[in-house]
């Protein structure tokens, strides 16, 4: 019987890390920014029926980057978990924090158990009562949450539309200003994205149950002309 082959576990995990994050960086860039009435959720994304950003829940919002796929079973498995507690317990029991919290685990155990780990990074946010309550947790490829402010960047050049978006965003700013502030950021030097290029939707802080609305073309070319 042979020996296997050994690998140290730091090289292991590094090999891991750097297959995921490649992996990420070949998608389109997904931006989430507080405004003066909520979250508006911002991507790249032409298709129409593929979606990177979901509603989960009152008031919660899912978003993707990565391998659609994968991104999605995650986006239907926070559905069924979200709806599982609100029959069992309370609809208020639901929140961000709790679900963040879940796809962390599911992420930490594939990247450190499964043949390969997920290529994905996703956005858990939810608007609450007013501006200093809304919640972005950014779950990173291995698990790691981030509680992020103001805004939160995932997917492919990261750094570029970070640093884009340091600049030209405006804290507590109209829809139509954040939004011009999010494109700005993920258009970048090279390239102008069109309102038919960009998926968009809002947390909106309404009065009601339910405040997750997309922003369909005609509405977002209105809103940014």
């Amino acid at each position: 019987m042979s020996t296997p082959f050994y690998v140290p576990p730091e090289q292991f995990m590094k090999d891991r890390a750097d297959f995921a994050r490649k992996g990420i960086a070949r998608g389109r860039a997904l931006v989430a920014l507080q405004y003066e009435n909520g979250i508006a959720l911002v991507s790249e994304n032409p298709s129409t029926t593929l979606h990177k950003i979901s509603e989960i829940y009152d008031r919660i919002a899912f978003a993707g980057v990565g391998k659609y796929n994968e991104f999605d079973q995650l986006r239907v498995a926070g559905v069924r978990a979200a709806d599982i507690k609100g029959y069992q317990f309370s609809r208020q029991d639901v929140d961000a924090r709790s679900l963040a919290n879940q796809y962390a685990q599911i992420l930490s155990q594939v990247f450190s158990e499964a043949p390969k780990p997920m290529e994905v990074e996703l956005l858990v946010a939810e608007a609450g009562l007013d501006q200093d309550s809304d919640r972005l947790f950014h779950v990173m490829y291995d698990g790691t949450v981030l509680d992020e402010h103001k805004f939160s960047v995932l997917g492919g050049d990261t750094e570029a539309v970070t640093e884009r978006l340091t600049t030209a965003y405006v804290d507590n700013s109209s829809l139509k200003v954040t939004l011009q502030s999010a494109i700005t950021a993920l258009s970048g030097a090279d390239k102008k994205l069109a309102h038919t290029d960009l998926e968009v939707a809002v947390l909106e802080r309404n009065g009601k149950r339910r405040c997750f609305k997309r922003i369909n073309d005609n509405e977002l070319l209105s809103i940014i002309a």
